[in-house]
């Protein structure tokens, strides 16, 4: 019973993950497919520069929408369930939300870098870990202009600031370092470009 639990939250929470809101839109405002531009990825910040900031927008929000709704279906689904089991199965839904994102079954597996949904996935499970993670990502991005380091230094910084403000359950915590090297991961190709000089910058963004 416990086991097909598990199951059902793993499978519901990269199935919300995996909905490719920045794909959608694009396709939506005859932009083609958003995979062709930039980076690569369906993320906001490749959607602003295919179809604009205001189409950013909207995947921004929508992205970081579908990660806090998958932890908060995963709340639902454990109620009953010993307090550590239960924290084990909402961080198991918490990478699964970002694989879904990363790793979306309707295309191809090929999505985006799973910033966003991060992001959503713990607004619900640490709030302020994201909070400072936040002010991480603003500050490097004022210094460097680059999205996707600012994306890198905020994602690998938010385990820092779940075990610092004493939030170091064990399973939170792990899906907070595993959620870090996902999004590292799905950077791989920013980071060849980062060493190359090649990076795109945020003034390359489409108004």
């Amino acid at each position: 019973m416990i086991q097909l639990r598990l199951v059902v939250v793993f499978i519901i929470a990269y199935l919300i993950g995996s909905i490719p809101f920045g794909y959608l839109i694009v396709r939506a405002t005859g932009g083609g497919d958003v995979r062709e531009t930039g980076s690569g990825g369906t993320g906001a910040t490749n959607v602003s520069r295919r179809a604009g900031k205001i189409a950013g927008v909207f995947t921004l929000v929508l992205d970081a929408l579908k990660g806090f709704i998958a932890i908060q279906i995963a709340y639902v689904l454990v109620r009953g369930f010993e307090p550590t089991l239960a924290n084990w199965i909402v961080g198991a839904a918490a990478v699964a939300a970002l694989l879904g994102h990363i790793f979306p079954l309707w295309l191809g597996f090929r999505g985006g870098k799973g910033v966003a949904t991060g992001v959503g996935v713990f607004l619900a499970l640490a709030p302020i870990a994201v909070l400072c993670a936040g002010v991480v990502f603003v500050a490097v991005v004022w210094i460097g202009k680059m999205v996707s380091l600012a994306s890198m230094a905020a994602a690998v910084t938010i385990p820092l600031f779940v075990w610092l403000f004493g939030e170091s359950v064990t399973p939170l915590l792990t899906a907070a370092v595993v959620s870090a090297l996902l999004i590292v991961f799905a950077h791989r190709g920013n980071i060849a470009r980062l060493l190359s000089g090649t990076e795109s910058r945020i003034t390359d963004l489409k108004r």
